[in-house]
């Protein structure tokens, strides 16, 4: 049997035991993270990817997190019971499969969760779910948005931090955003370790972006615990034609 063909099996047999065990969405239960599984199955190759990206494209579907692990538990069945009948046991998972699967699954969820709010409770700046209203707000007016705004970015290395740290290093520079930008931009924190400011095309953009180079090393340098997140990154980013491809940037800048 060549490969393609026992992948083709093995896909086959997954779904057959996931929707006898009980999955509930038929329709969306092929996915093409579920060929890239059953490739790395396969091959083989180190399947780590694969199930993190499993785990977040179930979620993205909607999927819970009981139906999700459930459908990994008829896949580990499969691989493991030759060619009989099988029953998914979501306890006889192995840990390594299951972790990788449920962080993946988790880290959609915290990401529409921390969404669904207009402002980040831990450095008071707008939400990513806030900015996209905003931006949705700007692609609706007559002028297009990336004659009149740019997005700018400011960065930090939080691998360099431990603990509170991290936290204190980002709520230092939502700080340095505010003192820099006070006439009314959208600031808003995009992920853990990435803020952006909705700012005006104007002669004045450069001068801010330079100061807020400078009065961020000045803030985190205090601090011995938060220096070596710097020196942050500051950037700009001009903005897409549409509204939609704006929120594809925005996700991609996030990581």
């Amino acid at each position: 049997m060549g490969v393609a063909q026992a992948e083709r099996v093995l896909k086959s047999r997954w779904r057959t035991a996931s929707l006898a065990a009980g999955w509930p969405f038929p329709g969306d239960w092929p996915l093409r993270e579920v060929d890239e599984v059953c490739a790395a199955m396969i091959d083989p190759v180190d399947p780590d990817e694969a199930l993190v990206k499993l785990g977040r494209a179930r979620a993205g579907a909607g999927a819970g997190l009981d139906e999700t692990l459930l459908d990994l538990a008829a896949l580990h069945a499969v691989l493991g019971g030759g060619g009989g009948l099988v029953v998914p046991n979501v306890d006889a998972l192995p840990a390594r499969m299951l972790r990788l699967t449920a962080s993946g699954w988790a880290e959609v969820v915290t990401e529409e969760a921390c969404d669904r709010g207009a402002e980040d409770p831990l450095t008071g700046l707008a939400t990513r779910g806030y900015l996209r209203t905003r931006l949705g707000e700007l692609y609706r007016e007559p002028t297009a948005p990336d004659e009149r705004y740019a997005l700018v970015l400011v960065g930090l290395d939080l691998t360099r931090a431990t603990g509170w740290s991290r936290v204190v290093a980002m709520t230092l520079l939502s700080d340095v955003l505010r003192v820099v930008f006070d006439g009314g931009e959208t600031l808003a924190t995009i992920g853990p370790s990435v803020a952006v400011v909705l700012a005006r095309r104007d002669a004045a953009l450069a001068q801010k972006m330079s100061n807020l180079r400078v009065l961020a090393a000045d803030r985190l340098a205090v601090d011995p615990h938060v220096r070596p997140t710097g020196p942050a990154k500051v950037w700009s980013e001009r903005l897409p034609a549409t509204h939609h491809d704006a929120c594809e940037l925005i996700a991609a800048l996030a990581r």
